[in-house]
């Protein structure tokens, strides 16, 4: 479980978090909406202890992401917009980087390897350099990338910018399963996603939490049954 107690970020003068609250459960896929400049990016980054809050504390299960940082990192997969990968490595090559750098041994990373090859469909580019592949197979390296240490938190922002159809129905389908034994978050604008795979909606305006609900409930709070109605008009009002 993550729980967020009182989180607060400031940047000089500016208020781009302020006492946001709520905890995840293992089996969730929680999608952080907002418009731009509401603050979902920098709750990811303070989920992944790039930031440090100016006030408040996250806790993965029982433990301070301030007091055991590299400790919880572990436990974690993160991919951030436009994941940057190494464009002169063959995914082979980067695959095999990137369980070293989480001291996987050899028999550990052949066997999530070839998992990851095989559930991503990697496995016409696993020999081809990373600079030569389309945006979609290179989303996937980075999720393969993030995930071969076998984390039970997988955080990513804006996943599916730029991602055609048959990309975003695979990424999904990762994601559900992914789900079932962990914890997804996930920062979008793409209210399609939302409706598709996630399970809870935490919206964002100005910093601060304006709701926490399910996409369902979210919808019918409005008659035309719309999410993105919905968005509007929540999103629409001016900052208190």
């Amino acid at each position: 479980m993550i729980t967020i107690k009182g989180l607060s970020k400031q940047f000089g003068p500016i208020k781009a978090l302020e006492d946001i609250n709520f905890s995840v459960s293992r089996g969730e896929i929680l999608a952080l909406l907002g418009p731009n400049g509401a603050g979902k990016t920098t709750l990811i980054r303070l989920l992944t202890g790039l930031l440090s809050p100016s006030q408040g504390e996250i806790y993965y299960d029982d433990e301070k992401l301030s007091q055991n940082r590299v400790a919880i990192l572990n436990h974690i997969g993160y991919i951030p917009e436009n994941a940057p990968l190494y464009n002169d490595m063959s995914v082979y090559e980067f695959l095999r980087f990137a369980a070293r750098l989480h001291k996987m041994n050899d028999r550990q990373i052949a066997e999530k390897q070839t998992d990851l090859v095989r559930t991503l469909e990697l496995q016409d580019v696993i020999n081809r350099r990373i600079g030569e592949l389309s945006k979609g197979y290179r989303h996937r390296v980075a999720i393969a990338g993030a995930t071969i240490h076998s984390p039970n938190i997988l955080i990513l922002d804006e996943p599916s910018e730029g991602l055609d159809p048959n990309q975003k129905y695979a990424l999904r389908q990762f994601l559900k399963r992914f789900s079932t034994q962990g914890i997804v978050i996930m920062s979008t604008h793409i209210l399609e996603d939302v409706e598709a795979i996630a399970s809870r909606i935490i919206l964002l305006n100005h910093g601060k939490i304006i709701e926490d609900s399910t996409p369902f409930q979210l919808r019918y709070r409005m008659p035309e049954r719309d999410l993105s109605t919905v968005f509007r008009r929540l999103t629409q009002t001016k900052k208190q």
